[in-house]
């Protein structure tokens, strides 16, 4: 009952802080209600950053591969950081120069609006089918689990599931549709406290219970135990070999980080450039610390029940159950619930943004006033949620998702980076190369993972699918460079400064961006 109490009580607080926060920002207007009304600071930036990115299927999906394979899954959190720092140095300065709302808004300055139409398509899509179902799965799997949900109301496993579902769908429906992105951000960057303070305390009381009463000793146990866990190197037979960090993973990380709709669209709503670089910058420094919540508590259970779990993404949850006092349970539950809802409610507010911006204004309705189009984003959005909550159910094996997950992302990923960096870095490429670039990168790339590689040389005759991103992504930039050089544009593209957010950028925005990736190496010589 305590835990209930507590879980009840911190979610209701944030909701009660997000609606204080957020009731004076004009959400009638596409800015008020998608950017925030353009006012996010580099606290609120950050932390909804973190938030978004973190999700069940990701702690306990990373401490599942940390469990069975060591801190070399760490790839996937320190990288991120560099990552994060190369989209506040060059990508972050020329968004908010074209006073974007959506990165498809880019393309159509760019290329054409076909271009744009196809990319938000394509984002909408992979929102829709794969992560919304997904987040709902997952995290209501995680929250039945923690509270008994099937033995506490006396039904099935599968109505608790389905409760859980429709629960959290409905809790956050009401935050990202009708609070928008300034709601979204607000009670993002109160969980991303509560989830630091509570992801920390996982590895911290399961180090405490290996060194009897001592952390410091448990670390020294746990290191040397198992010190084959601690190789930030790996070999090629692991889920991320370590040359895929200079291929595809780095591609995939600037794609999340730098283009991807639902994270960048945090920064999108800064004050001004200083404020969403430092924003950047913040979230990078403490995303390094990452590992500590989605890696250590997986090697800290491989120790505790040695290697004996069937299933290695039970390592997370059974690590809480047995080293979390019962007074925390609650306070923890209510923060994953947090990251459960950031996810979701992230997810859908892009995609309502896309929708509204990039399709019913472009598509539907070109005269519509403003309070328009928000009216029919929110409605949009109202469908989506209720199409997710609906399909979630369906979902069987949801936690062996996060490395098929990141391979079938690469269908849309690569493709829309390639076309946005071709975008930036030349003048003359024209609209017709950045069309071929994005079907040819989807389609080769299907037939790479789901045809050449099951059907025609097996799984283990095939390179990674992080080298094959590369391949292809060096391919499509080949591609469309060449059509640039036949058929160049008539006029070179130049972007514009709309003014509408100031981009005098943060003073020492390189130096401490340099610092950050040296610590990032530092960390990867160190566990060599």
């Amino acid at each position: 009952m305590l835990g209930i109490l507590s879980f009840l009580g911190f979610t209701l607080l944030v909701g009660v802080i997000a609606y204080l926060a957020t009731r004076k920002t004009d959400e009638r207007s596409s800015d008020g209600y998608f950017l925030g009304g353009r006012s996010l600071t580099a606290g609120v930036i950050a932390g909804s950053l973190l938030l978004t990115n973190l999700s069940t299927e990701q702690i306990v999906g990373l401490n599942g591969q940390a469990y069975s394979e060591g801190i070399l899954v760490m790839a996937w959190e320190t990288l991120a950081a560099i990552a994060m720092v190369v989209t506040a140095v060059f990508l972050l300065p020329r968004y908010l120069k074209s006073g974007l709302t959506t990165v498809p808004q880019f393309l159509k300055d760019r290329y054409d609006t076909t271009t744009k139409t196809i990319t938000s398509v394509l984002f909408l899509t992979g929102y829709v089918v794969v992560l919304l179902p997904i987040i709902l799965y997952s995290g209501s799997l995680a929250i039945s689990t923690m509270f008994d949900v099937p033995t506490l109301l006396g039904v099935s496993d599968s109505t608790a599931l389905k409760i859980c579902i429709w629960g959290i769908g409905i809790i956050g429906s009401i935050y990202a549709v009708f609070g928008g992105l300034k709601a979204v951000a607000v009670s993002d960057s109160i969980n991303a406290i509560g989830l630091l303070i509570g992801g920390i305390l996982i590895p911290i009381f399961g180090l405490y219970a290996i060194g009897d009463g001592s952390v410091f000793a448990g670390i020294d146990i746990l290191y040397d135990e198992n010190p084959e866990k601690f190789n930030s190197i790996g070999d090629s037979s692991a889920s991320v070999p370590f040359a895929t960090i200079f291929t595809g993973m780095m591609l995939v990380q600037l794609f999340y980080w730098g283009t991807n709709q639902q994270i960048i669209q945090r920064a999108l709503g800064a004050k001004n450039l200083k404020e969403g670089q430092k924003g950047l910058l913040l979230g990078s420094f403490i995303k390094i610390l990452g590992p500590l919540i989605v890696v250590l508590p997986g090697i800290v259970a491989y120790h505790m029940f040695q290697g004996s779990l069937e299933v290695p993404d039970q390592a997370y949850p059974a690590l809480v159950n047995k080293v979390l006092p019962d007074y925390l349970i609650g306070f923890f539950a209510a923060v994953l619930f947090g990251a459960i809802l950031s996810s979701f409610n992230s997810v859908l507010n892009s995609s309502v943004t896309l929708f509204g911006i990039d399709i019913y204004k472009e598509h539907i309705n070109k005269e519509a006033p403003e309070l328009t189009v928000v009216k029919y984003g929110k409605i949009f959005g109202i469908v989506l949620a209720l199409a997710a909550m609906f399909i979630a159910p369906l979902i069987a094996n949801a936690g062996s998702l996060f490395a098929y997950l990141q391979e079938v992302n690469g269908i849309y990923s690569i493709p829309i980076l390639t076309i946005i960096v071709v975008g930036y870095l030349t003048k003359k490429v024209p609209a017709i190369a950045a069309k071929i670039g994005i079907v040819s990168g989807s389609l080769l790339y299907i037939l790479s993972q789901f045809i050449l590689k099951p059907f025609v040389f097996g799984e283990d005759n095939y390179p990674h699918f992080l080298h094959v991103m590369a391949i292809l992504f060096v391919l499509n930039i080949l591609i469309m460079l060449l059509i640039g050089k036949l058929y160049p544009r008539e006029e070179p593209y130049v972007q514009k400064y709309t003014e509408q957010v100031d981009i005098q950028p943060f003073k020492y925005v390189k130096e401490v961006g340099i610092g950050i990736c040296v610590v990032v190496i530092g960390i990867y010589i160190y566990f060599a």
